[in-house]
């Protein structure tokens, strides 16, 4: 599993290198500005992506070594870390061609794989920290960037299949928003407050507010406002919660 895990980790970037070169059709980008949503960022804040990829590559290279090989928090998170980056890494050709619902259910499912191992490594930084840094911050950026992703993702198909109103857009717009804010904040709570969860996430909704601003999309910018306060909400989370953490960690301190 190592191994495997090495080679979804390197296939990611290799098939964006193509995806945005067009070999498997047109860009993700091109195909997400013929379907504009309320949930939609200003297009620099899809660079984290080679942020992302970089350190996960640097994760898959560094749980092979050999004194990784044992350890026990690793071989729980192989499995889901192998397929959400497999995942991840076949939804670029899979919306270049889109194939809108299977791209929502593979989003979906790296999201899922994602998030677990990211709630299993903050665990394990509970009880030792530092103990698996180099697996921890790579999984906890990539699962913050597809807790926004997936619901991006999710208007997109509702836009490309007139599946609800296209020229009302804000009423469910909303309740993505809602739906978006109960994965971050229930994730983020069950990790203790995970900055670089939440950090890449602030970043997403800064985005998006930055781009609902100025479109000219019914609704916008309420949108945009919608994003603002949600990150200012997640921001103070996770601000509470490290903040608790910390102070219940000196108190066991104090008390051995």
């Amino acid at each position: 599993m190592r191994i495997v895990l090495l080679l979804c980790a390197l296939a990611m970037p290799l098939v964006a290198v193509f995806a945005q070169r067009g070999a498997f059709g047109p860009t993700n980008g091109v195909v997400s500005e013929q379907f504009p949503t309320l949930l939609a960022a200003q297009g620099y804040a899809f660079s984290v992506w080679g942020l992302i990829f970089a350190l996960d590559l640097v994760f898959g290279v560094w749980q092979g070594r050999p004194r990784q090989h044992d350890d026990e928090v690793l071989a729980r998170i192989r499995a889901p870390a192998a397929a959400g980056f497999a995942a991840s890494a076949a939804w670029m050709p899979i919306f270049s061609q889109r194939l809108f619902w299977l791209a929502l259910l593979v989003i979906w499912v790296a999201l899922a794989c994602l998030v677990h191992c990211a709630i299993q490594l903050s665990r394990a930084e509970d009880t030792r920290p530092g103990r698996s840094a180099w697996a921890w911050i790579p999984l906890s950026l990539h699962a913050g960037w597809l807790s926004l992703a997936a619901f991006l993702n999710t208007a997109q198909v509702i836009v490309a299949h007139r599946l609800l109103p296209v020229d009302a857009m804000l009423p469910w717009s909303a309740a993505l928003f809602a739906c978006a804010a109960c994965l971050l904040l229930v994730a983020n709570h069950r990790m203790r407050g995970n900055a670089a969860y939440a950090a890449v996430a602030i970043w997403g909704l800064a985005a998006v507010h930055a781009r609902q601003s100025t479109a000219a999309l019914a609704g916008a910018g309420t949108a945009a406002w919608i994003a603002a306060a949600l990150a200012v909400l997640l921001a103070g989370q996770t601000a509470w919660l490290r903040l608790r953490h910390r102070r219940a960690r000196e108190r066991r301190g104090r008390m051995r």
